[in-house]
C-alpha cells in the first residue's frame, strides 16, 4: 500500500507542476470571464443609429412607425432616393411598394446587419397591422389590452410527489440544465483523463521508465498509482476551475458601471421577437429563483461518485491500451472500441432527456459502460433509491471488473516491445490463468 501511495504522489505532483496543467487551470476561467464580459463590452460599444429615409409612403406608416431613442431614426422627407440619399446624411432609403405587393426594399452602401434589418422588419409589419385592425374597426389600444392581459397570464407550478408522498417543488428547465451541463462535463473528462493515463503509461514503455519502476513494485501497483494519482489532478482542477470561476465572476460584476449595464439592456430591448439575445440572462434569474428547487447535496454528491466511478472504470482500459503499444497511430486503433461506449452513452443523453424514464434511459443508467453519462442525466429529475443504489453497485462491480482485467493485461503489455497486440491477443492475456 506504502508503494502505491508513493506512485500516487509522484504521479499527482509532477503533474501539478507541469506547466500545461498550470496554464490550463489558470488561464481558461480567466479566458472565459473576458470572454463573457468582453461580449458584453462590444455589444454596447459597437451600437450605432442607423438614418433611414422612407420613400412612397402610401400615408400609413408614417404614422405607425416610431423611431427608436438610439438604435433606428426613421425620415419621411420627400425627394431622397437610391442616388442621394447618402449625399443628404442617410444611412440607408426604404422604399415601400405600391398596392398589396410585399415586395419591401431597401438600399444601403454597407450591410445594415441581421438585428437592424429584423427590427425594420418588425416595424414594418407592425405598421401594416395597425393598418389592418383600422380597416376592419377594430381599436389597436383593446387588442393591446388583451395581448397584455393573456400575456404570462397562466403560472404552471410543477409539484413532484416523491416516494413517500411529499410534495416537493421541481422545475423542468433546471433539471434539463443540469442533466445536460453533468452529463457533458463527465462525458469529457472520462475521454480527457482517460487519454492522460493512456499517454502517460505509453511515455513510460517508450522511454523504459517503466522497466526500472516494475523493478520495485507490481505493475498492478504502477497501474493503480497512476490512475488514482491523475484522478487527484483532475479534481484538483475542477475544484480550482469552480473556486476562480466563482471568484472573478463576484469581481468582475462588482467593477462593471451600472450604466453599462443599463445600455446592455438596451440593445437587448431593441431586438424584436425571435431574436432577442436576453433571453440566457432571463432564464439565468429565473433559475437563480428557483434553485432551492434542486436537491444540491445528491446531485454534487453523485456527480463525484459517477465522475470518480466512471474515470476509474474507463481510465484502467485506456492504461490496458497504453501498456501494448508504443506509437500514437497504434493507440488511436486500440482507443476506438473503448470511445464508442462513451459517445453512444453521450447521443442516449442528448436523445433520452425529454422521457428519463424510457426503457432505454433505466438501462442506460444500470449498464456500467453508459451508466455515468447516463444515471447522472436522470437524478435531477427525481429517481428512486433502489435505482440509484443498483446503479452505484454494478459501477463498482465493473471497475473492479476491469482494474482485474486491465491489470493482466497491463503486467504483460508493459514489457512488451516490437510486436503489434489485438484486442483478441490482449482478452486472451486477461482470462490467461497465472
Amino acid at each position: 500500500m506504502n508503494k502505491i501511495w508513493l506512485i500516487i504522489k509522484r504521479e499527482y505532483i509532477t503533474r501539478v507542476r507541469n506547466k500545461s496543467f498550470l496554464l490550463s487551470t489558470f488561464l481558461l476561467p480567466i479566458v472565459m470571464i473576458l470572454f463573457i464580459f468582453g461580449s458584453v463590452f462590444i455589444a454596447v460599444s459597437t451600437k450605432s443609429k442607423a438614418k433611414i429615409a422612407v420613400a412612397n409612403d402610401p400615408g400609413y406608416f408614417k404614422n405607425s412607425i416610431k423611431s427608436d431613442s438610439s438604435s433606428l431614426s426613421f425620415d419621411f422627407t420627400t425627394g431622397v432616393d437610391s442616388l442621394n440619399y447618402a449625399g443628404k446624411g442617410f444611412d440607408a432609403v426604404l422604399y415601400i411598394p405600391s398596392g398589396t405587393s410585399n415586395n419591401y426594399a431597401i438600399y444601403s452602401q454597407k450591410q445594415l446587419g441581421l438585428e437592424t434589418e429584423a427590427r425594420i422588419r418588425d416595424k414594418l409589419n407592425k405598421a401594416i397591422e395597425n393598418n389592418l385592425l383600422q380597416q376592419k374597426g377594430i381599436h389597436k389600444e383593446t387588442l393591446d389590452s388583451i395581448s397584455k392581459q393573456t400575456k404570462d397570464a397562466v403560472e404552471l407550478n410543477n409539484r413532484v410527489l416523491d416516494e413517500n408522498g411529499k410534495v416537493k417543488e421541481a422545475n423542468a428547465g433546471l433539471a434539463y440544465g443540469i442533466a445536460f451541463g453533468s452529463g457533458i462535463l463527465i462525458y469529457i473528462t472520462m475521454i480527457v483523463f482517460g487519454a492522460m493515463v493512456m499517454r502517460g503509461v505509453m511515455e513510460e514503455k517508450t522511454n523504459r521508465i517503466a522497466e526500472v519502476i516494475i523493478s520495485s513494485v507490481k505493475p498492478f501497483q504502477l497501474m493503480i498509482g497512476k490512475i488514482v494519482g491523475i484522478a487527484g489532478v483532475g479534481l484538483t482542477q475542477f475544484l480550482l476551475w469552480i473556486i476562480l470561476i466563482f471568484t472573478l465572476t463576484s469581481l468582475a460584476g462588482a467593477f462593471i458601471p451600472h450604466e453599462l449595464l443599463e445600455q446592455a439592456n438596451q440593445v437587448n430591448n431593441q431586438v424584436p421577437g425571435g431574436m432577442q439575445n436576453n433571453t440566457a440572462a432571463l432564464k439565468f434569474l429565473e433559475i437563480k429563483g428557483i434553485l432551492g428547487t434542486a436537491n444540491w447535496g445528491l446531485i454534487i454528491g453523485c456527480f463525484l461518485f459517477y465522475f470518480l466511478g466512471g474515470y476509474l472504470f474507463y481510465s484502467s482500459l485506456f492504461a490496458a491500451v497504453g501498456s501494448v503499444v508504443e506509437d500514437a497511430q497504434e493507440s488511436q486503433q486500440l482507443m476506438f472500441p473503448i470511445m464508442m461506449p462513451i459517445i453512444f452513452a453521450f447521443i442516449m443523453l442528448s436523445s433520452g432527456l425529454n422521457n428519463i424514464n424510457s426503457p432505454m434511459m433505466f438501462w442506460g443508467s444500470m449498464i456500467p459502460f453508459t451508466s455515468p453519462i447516463i444515471m447522472m442525466g436522470r437524478i435531477p429529475f427525481g429517481v428512486p433509491w433502489w435505482q440509484l443504489g443498483l446503479s452505484m453497485a454494478l459501477l463498482i462491480a465493473g471497475f473492479l471488473f476491469t482494474t482485474w482485467m486491465a491489470g493482466k493485461i497491463y503486467r504483460t503489455g508493459i514489457l512488451l516491445y516490437g510486436k503489434k497486440a489485438s484486442w483478441k491477443e490482449m482478452l486472451k492475456w486477461a482470462f490467461k490463468k497465472s
